[in-house]
């Protein structure tokens, strides 16, 4: 039987909590599966034994992640089409005072982290965006310190070799660019379209094969900038929401909700289109999340 002590502390640290599983696992519905159990297994823990409250439930939700993200290898390896993260919908207006926590949860970071190994990811998240010691990291991932170490500095070195040369733009800056992506297309301007993509802008899309959407990414500014046309119709709602701290559109048929697209912008150019088409995956906007690190 929990008490209103364990509530209290649980719901104190649950941004925190939310955010260490959503950059493990990629998913905000996951996510609430894993802090739901990580919470009933809270619960039941003598409280005089906890000497830190943080460190026990971070080591705890990290386990209870790296068990669900083993355990959905398999389904990501049989997805239908590329594999996107989770769209998470923020309830704050502007969370981007925090750069670590913003980069951290930008779509483009979490695609990096989906080539790392579970126990590359829990370490990377823990350790260079929490800044858990490494003998915490060590107790919650089940390792030695020394591996730990090795396992920290191999994920660093990961990441740093995927990031781009180019520091991507801030949300003002990407806000303006959306704003000026909108306009075009809303005019059906193509040579306003063209100068707002980089040459080599790409569109990855997610559907799961549940809807009708290109199954490899595209790449090219007209190849893309032709599919951007054809999907933002002119009887398409759309609206502006701030999806992984940057501004980002979805897109509504009457009242269905047809899509999330985030960008990334790089040098006032938008490199990079993340379309979340599945169905299911668009579940996770239904409530906007609070993080924290």
């Amino acid at each position: 039987m929990s008490t209103n002590e364990h509530a209290e502390r649980f719901t104190a640290l649950r941004p925190l909590l939310f955010t260490i599983a959503y950059e493990m696992l990629g998913s905000a519905t996951e996510t609430d599966d894993v802090l739901q159990d990580s919470y009933l297994r809270w619960a039941t823990v003598d409280l005089t034994t906890v000497r830190d409250t943080k460190s026990y439930l971070a080591r705890l939700v990290t386990r209870q992640a790296l068990n669900a993200l083993r355990a959905g290898a398999r389904r990501r390896e049989d997805y239908v089409g590329v594999w996107l993260p989770e769209p998470l919908l923020l309830d704050e207006d502007d969370a981007s005072a925090d750069v670590v926590l913003a980069e951290s949860v930008s779509m483009a970071m979490l695609v990096v982290l989906e080539t790392l190994s579970p126990d590359e990811r829990a370490v990377f998240v823990l350790r260079e965006v929490f800044g858990f010691d490494h003998d915490e990291i060590a107790e919650a991932v089940g390792k030695s310190v020394v591996t730990v170490r090795q396992v920290a500095h191999r994920a660093r070195e990961h990441v740093r070799a995927r990031r781009k040369r180019f520091e991507p733009a801030g949300s003002v800056r990407t806000a303006r660019v959306t704003e000026r992506f909108m306009a075009a297309v809303s005019t059906g301007d193509m040579e306003g379209l063209l100068s707002l993509l980089a040459p080599d802008v790409t569109w990855t899309a997610d559907s799961g094969g549940k809807v009708i959407a290109v199954r490899r990414p595209v790449v090219g500014a007209e190849k893309v900038a032709a599919l951007v046309l054809n999907i933002f119709r002119p009887d398409t709602r759309i609206e502006w929401v701030n999806c992984n701290n940057t501004p980002a559109l979805v897109a509504y048929s009457g009242d269905k909700l047809e899509g999330a697209f985030l960008t990334e912008v790089v040098e006032g150019r938008i490199t990079q289109f993340y379309a979340i088409r599945n169905p299911d995956k668009l579940l996770a906007l239904a409530a906007p999340r609070r993080i924290s690190r």
